[in-house]
């Protein structure tokens, strides 16, 4: 049975991906603060597995991934947008917040899971960054957010070539405009917002996913139809 830990498994695009995997008969790491909301997801599944950690704090995020076992991939999701201002207006604790959980959290849950597809046997695996359209295109009043995801695909693009040597491949998904909590907050400021369902994104993580070893998609992106774009510069 395949094997898969999601951050942020606990609402949005990692909850939706998340049942997705499980429907597709994979073995689910569920990460997340909110425990409860794991394990009501668990309930659901035998193949789940509720890993309470903050994805900041490195000694919980090591637990989780050491209680888990043999992995083969990580979608390394969660994230927060941060206030929505002019640079001028945000508060530099708020600014430390986005950059400890998009960055930081990223990082580690990265690094937990390199070393574990590094020391496996078989070697190997895929980690897949969850980055965004503000990678290339932000909206604005978004420059915590936007800033932590251009360095996301800085991480994608190291790790896939540090990955090489081992048999790790890490790939990409920029998603613009899936309807989740965070969206529909982002719908009430911008009436009018063009949105799509979140199962398009995770249905386009579990592709991802299933790509054989060989084979790697390094950037993805996904989008509703009618939403405002300028492609990659």
């Amino acid at each position: 049975m395949k094997s898969i830990i999601i951050t942020g498994a606990s609402s949005g695009i990692g909850h939706a991906t998340a049942e997705m995997f499980l429907d597709a008969g994979w073995r689910v790491g569920l990460i997340a603060r909110r425990a409860d909301r794991l394990e009501a997801l668990a309930d659901q599944y035998d193949t789940a597995v509720p890993l309470p950690a903050d994805v900041t704090d490195a000694a919980g995020m090591q637990a989780a991934f050491e209680a888990f076992g043999p992995l083969d991939v990580l979608f390394n999701n969660a994230g927060l947008f941060g206030p929505a201002a002019t640079i001028d207006e945000i508060d530099l604790d708020a600014w430390a917040q986005v950059m400890q959980v998009n960055i930081g959290g990223m990082f580690i849950a990265a690094r937990l899971a390199f070393a574990k597809m590094r020391a496996q046997e078989p070697q190997g695996g895929r980690i897949i960054n969850n980055g965004s359209l503000s990678a290339y295109v932000p909206r604005p009043n978004s420059v915590c957010y936007t800033t932590t995801k251009h360095a996301v695909t800085g991480l994608t693009k190291t790790l896939s070539l540090d990955g090489r040597p081992f048999g790790i491949a890490c790939g990409q998904i920029d998603i613009g405009n899936a309807e989740t909590e965070l969206l529909a907050q982002l719908k009430k400021s911008q009436p009018g917002t063009d949105t799509m369902h979140v199962e398009n994104a995770a249905r386009s993580v579990l592709h991802m996913a299933q790509m054989p070893p060989e084979a790697n998609v390094q950037f993805m992106t996904v989008m509703a139809t009618n939403m405002p774009y300028i492609g990659r510069g």
